[in-house]
């Protein structure tokens, strides 16, 4: 079974503004994090979201 997440709790783990989730789905220019809408609720995969976060990470010799 697919976990979704709501975008509080991306927010919240990502440190950002729901607001900024927002335009990144609405206008891009942000990380791409696909997303789910089911009628009006918007949903990210949690596996997407653990993605991001590992493409995110730097090792300080490769930096």
């Amino acid at each position: 079974m697919v976990k979704l997440m709501k975008p509080s709790e991306v927010s919240g783990l990502l440190n950002v503004q729901e607001s900024t989730l927002e335009a990144w789905r609405c206008r891009g220019g942000g990380p791409p994090l696909p997303f789910v809408k089911l009628g009006r609720a918007v949903r990210y995969r949690e596996s997407d979201v653990a993605k991001l976060i590992e493409q995110g990470l730097r090792d300080r010799e490769a930096a």
